[in-house]
């Protein structure tokens, strides 16, 4: 059975529309122009494998039927990648077992102080996770089957983020602002390419999308989905500017690699 990941949320911090119901550009008849915060799922066998923690991670596990969780690699350590995880401690109540976190040194950091009674035991209530140093590659076997899942450290404004690459086909990188020139030829002719989008004017802490559309132009993979958009992008407006290999994502979306 092939690698299946899912694009659990792609919206920008404070997700389509906002808490206020404001949906700014975006037409609010157009269902995949609702956009819960970002995460990812990938599928292997019956593992899972997180990418980051979305405020809105409940409801996308409800959405999308996701019953259990192996392991989360987190991007960086901002409030929407990282303030839903408190919603899998029921997988550890479930199964009995601690979840496995990958991060980099200063997300680690900052998930141990921001969320310290999940990683220690405290009056009655267990540690639910375990947290493990992120490596430039991790390797997972399941049924004489190997997902690969690699690491490259990317910029997000002032701060860090991490760039994941599976089994040499598909890579993503919801929050980048530069891609460091030591590691654009190890993302060239992907079959999937899952990319920061977040507007269409420049941004510090982001890619717009000429950014994206150059990027594309260097990299060429086969297919280039743009994620964590904010309200400037309506779905079906930002189509008709789009060249064919390239498309917006939805929540849910999903593709084999």
């Amino acid at each position: 059975m092939p690698i299946r990941f899912t694009i659990l949320g792609c919206g920008s911090s404070i997700g389509i529309p906002r808490i206020d119901g404001y949906f700014g550009k975006c037409n609010p008849s157009v269902k995949k122009n609702y956009r819960s915060r970002c995460s990812a799922l990938i599928s292997f066998h019956d593992l899972n494998f997180l990418i980051d923690t979305s405020p809105d991670l409940k409801s996308q596990f409800l959405r999308n039927k996701i019953k259990n969780i192996e392991s989360v690699f987190y991007t960086h350590m901002h409030g929407d990648q990282t303030h839903g995880i408190n919603e899998l401690r029921v997988f550890y109540l479930k199964y009995k077992k601690k979840i496995e976190l990958f991060a980099d040194y200063q997300t680690s950091k900052y998930l141990k102080n921001s969320f310290s009674y999940c990683f220690k035991n405290n009056y009655g209530y267990p540690a639910i996770f375990h947290l493990n140093k992120l490596k430039k590659k991790h390797i997972f076997k399941n049924k004489k089957k190997k997902l690969v899942i690699e690491s490259f450290k990317v910029k997000h404004g002032g701060i860090n983020s991490i760039m994941y690459k599976i089994n040499n086909k598909c890579a993503y990188v919801s929050d980048v602002s530069k891609i460091y020139p030591k590691d654009i030829n190890k993302i060239k002719g992907l079959k999937y390419f899952v990319v920061d989008c977040l507007r269409y004017d420049p941004h510090p802490s982001h890619f717009n999308l000429k950014e994206v559309l150059n990027l594309v132009k260097i990299i060429k993979p086969k297919k280039t989905i743009l994620t964590n958009m904010n309200n400037d992008i309506d779905y079906n407006e930002i189509k008709k500017l789009l060249p064919k290999n390239i498309v917006p994502a939805h929540d849910g979306m999903s593709f084999l690699i």
